[in-house]
């Protein structure tokens, strides 16, 4: 389903808003990534197939661990070393993959996912706390709009109160 930009920009600030709103006063980042994964999810099924959060381990800080998600069996942990998430996480940049059988260290949670958009989230003092990870089905499925917007969304996260 191919969806025209401005219904696409309309939705994503009809979701941005949807978050804050549900968000405002939660202390718990737990909540409202479980929450942003949820609501997201839901306004853009069925391109988005996996939507969730991989947050930092606070044990081993190199490494990723699963979060609040939306979607089928998600990879328990990634390290910051492979993968599409690991490489968000290593570098601190939104990774938008057209084609995930076309990046070499791929990790492949679900066999039915064809591209990918991760996108960091830092906390008020500029620290990785976690990655919003949505997965597609669909080749081509994510583009300069989706990360514009998904980049807002996750700086308002644990910024907003």
């Amino acid at each position: 389903m191919v969806m025209d930009n401005n219904d696409k920009a309309a939705q994503y600030r009809d979701v941005h808003r949807d978050i804050l709103a549900v968000i405002k006063g939660e202390p718990s980042p737990i909540a409202r990534f479980a929450t942003a994964a949820c609501l997201l999810a839901q306004a853009f099924a069925p391109r988005f197939y996996w939507t969730g959060f991989y947050l930092v381990d606070p044990q081993k800080e190199d490494e990723l661990v699963v979060g609040p998600y939306q979607g089928t069996l998600g990879c328990l942990r990634i390290p910051f070393t492979r993968g599409v998430c690991g490489a968000a996480a290593r570098k601190g940049v939104t990774q938008l993959v057209r084609d995930v059988h076309a990046i070499s260290d791929h990790i492949a949670c679900d066999s039915a996912t064809n591209s990918e958009i991760v996108v960091p989230v830092f906390d008020r003092d500029k620290k990785l706390i976690a990655v919003l990870d949505i997965d597609s089905t669909q080749k081509d499925a994510f583009d300069a709009q989706d990360q514009s917007a998904l980049e807002a969304i996750c700086a308002d996260l644990l910024t907003v109160n």
